[in-house]
């Protein structure tokens, strides 16, 4: 008979992908309950608020930014807003054309560098996705968002301790950023150490700013944990109770079937 501890160790080396699809199912419940902002590693730049993709507010607003965009393709802002708008209606391809001749015309300009980044680390162009990161990046005056769009890239690709490497590299320039901590509790919770997740996310969602989604990967992580009393408080704040509920039980059933 395989030992407790044993059985903990199986059941914690499947806890990544039940936490990605958990996550997937929280995060797509939850942003259309919220009244904030979405911050973060994957935050708009134009702080648009979540739209589900092919919704009239999401094609709206790719509508709106569209028209901004047209009217002046060199405005810094349009760009932005014209890619986000398009990056939530699921159109990434395009997204990712209006920012590659953004960087083309704004070679120097880091924000778009870091839009245009995060584009191509979400269609899977993980090598040009760095390369665009770090060529945008300067030594001397290094910029803190870069570094944790950088970050995120390396978590997407599953180098998890470069990636936190670089979170704690961008906290020194940005304490106490509760996007940061939320991404760096995230890679934690990707490499399967849990109480660093848990100790993390819990310090990010504590802080101001901090929004919804924050306090929804806590909610993630408790219930990971088996947590799910708390779990469900913290979910319930920020969803709709029944949604709360359902997406509990969804995470008990999964960890049952796989424990």
């Amino acid at each position: 008979m395989p030992s407790q501890t044993n059985n903990l160790q199986r059941r914690r080396s499947r806890l990544v992908p039940i936490a990605a699809a958990m996550s997937v199912l929280m995060l797509a419940a939850g942003c259309s309950a919220t009244k904030r902002g979405s911050i973060g590693t994957h935050a708009s730049a134009t702080s648009q608020p979540y739209a589900a993709p092919g919704s009239a507010q999401a094609r709206r607003a790719v509508s709106s930014w569209g028209a901004q965009y047209e009217k002046n393709r060199q405005d810094k802002t349009a760009t932005l807003g014209y890619a986000d708008a398009l990056r939530q209606n699921g159109q990434i391809t395009q997204s990712m054309a209006v920012l590659r001749s953004a960087v083309i015309a704004h070679p120097k300009d880091r924000e778009i560098a870091s839009a245009y980044g995060k584009i191509l680390a979400m269609n899977g162009k993980f090598g040009e996705a760095l390369n665009v990161l770090q060529r945008a990046q300067s030594p001397q005056m290094p910029d803190w968002k870069l570094m944790s769009a950088e970050a995120a890239v390396h978590d997407q690709m599953g180098n998890h301790e470069r990636a936190r490497a670089l979170y704690n590299q961008a906290l020194k320039i940005q304490p106490n950023d509760p996007s940061l901590l939320n991404n760096l509790g995230l890679s934690h919770l990707l490499s399967n150490q849990l109480p660093e997740a848990e100790y993390t996310l819990r310090k990010a969602s504590a802080l101001p700013g901090a929004d919804s989604r924050v306090r929804q990967n806590l909610a993630l992580v408790l219930g990971v944990q088996g947590k799910f009393s708390e779990a469900e408080q913290v979910a319930r704040a920020e969803l709709d109770p029944r949604q709360a509920e359902a997406n509990i039980a969804y995470l008990r059933q999964m960890l049952s079937n796989n424990g």
